[in-house]
């Protein structure tokens, strides 16, 4: 057994609180917002499922229902993920042929996402079940309750980004 993990070497007692009540504050806002999306992520993915599908494979599939046909770097940019994670995805839905994948005749390095036949019905069936889910989620919240926490996290969320410590690639 290593020497540190022995109960001579243990330290139990809980750190001593030394921020002010701001950062305490601020602090309790981020593991809300952590506790929530990862609350919320979980119940969103645990429905998708239901349909046979990821969350990051329905998250391409609604953006190409709603938006029409994107480029794979459009997609990723939109899903807030990377280039390699959206061909892994893409590679999945095709297939299923709930997706195709067209190289632009105007610049070789661009690579078209398209709905299929198949993924538009796929959409057009889960889709509206998927609305009704996520409203029942949000069901807690009164529609001004709704309005009001959307507005503040995207001010929270602008803030960050154009902030001196702005999220982003570490």
């Amino acid at each position: 057994m290593r020497e540190d993990a022995t109960p001579d070497h243990w330290v139990d007692e809980p750190a001593v609180r030394e921020w002010s009540e701001p950062e305490e504050q601020a602090l309790r806002l981020w593991i809300s917002l952590a506790r929530c999306y990862v609350t919320f992520s979980r119940a969103v993915a645990c429905k998708v499922a239901e349909y046979d599908l990821t969350a990051p494979q329905f998250g391409i599939l609604e953006a190409l229902y709603h938006l029409g046909p994107l480029s794979l770097g459009e997609l990723a940019e939109k899903l807030l993920v990377t280039g390699g994670n959206v061909t892994y995805v893409m590679d999945r839905l095709e297939a299923q042929d709930l997706v195709a994948r067209e190289r632009s005749g105007d610049d070789r390095r661009v690579v078209r996402a398209h709905l299929t036949t198949k993924g538009r019905a796929t959409m057009e069936g889960v889709f509206p079940l998927h609305v009704a889910f996520v409203r029942s989620l949000v069901g807690g919240l009164n529609p001004g309750d709704q309005d009001t926490l959307r507005d503040l996290l995207k001010k929270l969320g602008k803030g960050i980004a154009t902030g001196p410590n702005r999220g982003g690639d570490c």
